[in-house]
């Protein structure tokens, strides 16, 4: 990571209450993922301030690839771009402002070798739903906060391991994170 990413992401960490973004260590898997499998192709879904994006962004530099991160809030979509240009990723990220669902059914037709879901818990379950078909075979879903906000996002834990094609983990990072590697097609 250059400088400027560096300390952004530092000063990032000061507001990551306010702006509920993934721990430090969440992130650093995140990164290491997207390298370990030569990801081409991410979807975020709530970009908020961008902190999760600036390390996925870092990984695809190396691995050549492109992000899309949706956003609800458009303020906080307007911080992530500014964050975004800031540290030279801009132009490896498609920002899309709206509700996830909507955004994905009318705006998305890509293949992707990873979705990162961290976004209203309430609605994980809808967000599987809606990205299930766009996740290659071999790709991963990644889920924050699943420990953290566990009765939320329990019908999503249950659909993601009931479809019978992913096999699924709940890692022990902070507040939670489950990895789901899609095995087959279905």
């Amino acid at each position: 990571m250059d400088n400027t990413t560096v300390q952004t992401l530092s000063d990032l960490e000061t507001t990551a209450d306010k702006f509920w973004n993934v721990s430090r260590q969440s992130a650093n898997f995140i990164n290491m993922l997207i390298k370990l499998m030569n990801a081409q192709n991410v979807l975020e879904l709530g970009t908020s301030n961008g902190y999760s994006g600036l390390w996925i962004a870092d990984a695809l530099k190396e691995t050549g690839g492109h992000l899309t991160t949706i956003e609800f809030w458009e303020k906080r979509q307007c911080i992530a771009r500014e964050n975004f240009q800031k540290c030279g990723v801009g132009d490896i990220i498609t920002c899309k402002i709206g509700d996830a669902c909507e955004v994905i059914k009318n705006e998305i037709s890509a293949q992707f070798d990873l979705v990162f879901i961290d976004a209203n818990k309430g609605e994980y379950v809808q967000y599987f739903e809606a990205v299930h078909p766009l996740v290659k075979k071999g790709g991963v879903i990644l889920a924050d906060n699943i420990t953290s906000h566990a009765g939320k996002v329990q019908p999503f834990i249950d659909a993601i391991t009931d479809i019978g094609c992913y096999q699924v983990q709940v890692l022990d990072l902070p507040d939670g994170m489950l990895m789901g590697y899609k095995y087959k097609e279905q």
